[in-house]
């Protein structure tokens, strides 16, 4: 997971806490987290860029919207990443 960018680390964590991840809601729980619009010309890039890398998988559910969801390989990137920062954050 080191060579994406923080952003890129948010998208997959919205994608995999998500139960139909397309674009739109995507967009909007990022929104809430950075409190200000994402726009378009930076996310979907972005996702493009986590499908190319196989981290994501990207689908259709109709001929408007696409739906998006975390390969095996995300997920154990995702483990990796939080077994990482346990090292260094203790919650006691």
């Amino acid at each position: 997971m080191y060579d994406i960018t923080g952003f890129q680390r948010d998208l997959l964590y919205v994608i995999a806490g998500l139960t139909d991840p397309h674009g739109l809601a995507i967009k909007e729980q990022l929104e809430d987290y950075y409190e200000g619009e994402i726009h378009h010309g930076r996310l979907y890039p972005n996702l493009d860029t986590l499908v190319d890398k196989g981290l994501v998988e990207k689908g259709q559910k109709d001929r408007r919207t696409n739906v998006y969801s975390i390969t095996q390989r995300g997920t154990r990137e995702i483990e990796a990443r939080r077994e990482w920062e346990d090292q260094y954050w203790d919650d006691s």
